[in-house]
């Protein structure tokens, strides 16, 4: 990995953070997008103890803010002129229904949307790399999700799963659209399920809310090593080097949902995802 330029979104801890302790050690420098820059200070300081690299860099940015995406990929074209590996690894899980700062609904908006707008406006940098590699975090959760056309903030009818397998589907679906998009240009997109990680995800903003079977399973989940290790593989591994458009758990290619694989889903979410981001033209 070295001479590689990696960039991991919400890296500040869990399985992002183990992702980029182990690339930083292979050689890899590191781009750290996460929401909390006092936090993300202190994981950089961390990183490069762990790793005697100095080639660990910090971007803020809230995921739930199309503007504030706009404005960190404008820091990164000033700083990079190539991204070898885009790792689209921020998730969250909300108990009850929010809406983000541009009135998405909050898990579509941070888990999924924020990633499509992220991902176009650093194609350019991707492109600029020889065999590019996009990795998007999903879950096997994203089997029980349907895309809510008629209703993608859920006003309807909302309850925490529903939005989250919502979520987690789109970034299945949007996974194979940047494989079908991108796979001449030699630009790779795999998707991964890290399994029940032992990580914050669970934990919700009020920490009186959160369900008691997630402090649980916290105790008994994989470690956070344990779920990156797929996505380490994806990112390192020149055997993946030409792989692409596959969802991946415990380093196998498995197949995904029935319904990620409908083209006319694809078609209508990739459309409504440009409306949404206020993109007139997509950028891949």
């Amino acid at each position: 990995m070295k001479g590689k330029t990696v960039l991991i979104t919400g890296a500040n801890s869990g399985i992002g953070k183990a992702t980029a302790i182990a690339l930083a050690r292979f050689g890899a420098e590191i781009i750290i997008i996460s929401r909390n820059a006092g936090n993300g200070a202190q994981t950089i300081s961390e990183i490069k103890k762990l790793t005697g690299s100095e080639l660990i860099h910090f971007f803020q940015c809230d995921l739930s803010s199309m503007d504030q995406i706009r404005r960190v990929s404008e820091e990164i074209h000033n700083r990079f002129n190539k991204l070898d590996v885009l790792i689209n690894n921020a998730g969250v899980l909300e108990r009850y229904r929010k809406i983000t700062q541009d009135s998405f609904e909050y898990l579509f908006g941070v888990n999924y949307l924020s990633h499509f707008l992220l991902t176009q406006l650093l194609i350019d940098l991707i492109r600029n790399s020889n065999h590019g590699r996009i990795i998007n975090l999903t879950s096997g959760a994203h089997r029980f999700g349907k895309i809510h056309f008629d209703d993608i903030h859920l006003e309807g009818k909302h309850n925490g799963f529903k939005a989250y397998a919502q979520s987690k589907l789109a970034n299945v679906i949007f996974t194979y659209a940047l494989c079908s998009r991108l796979h001449e240009e030699g630009i790779t997109a795999n998707s991964v399920h890290p399994g029940f990680v032992g990580t914050k995800i669970g934990f919700l903003r009020d920490s009186q809310s959160t369900p008691w079977p997630f402090k649980i399973y916290q105790r008994i989940a994989k470690k956070p090593i344990a779920g990156a290790k797929t996505v380490i593989y994806l990112a390192s591994s020149a055997e993946m080097e030409n792989k692409s458009g596959r969802y991946y758990v415990n380093k196998r290619s498995i197949p995904s949902s029935k319904s990620s694989y409908d083209p006319d889903a694809a078609t209508a979410l990739w459309n409504m995802s440009l409306r949404m981001c206020d993109l007139k033209n997509s950028l891949i």
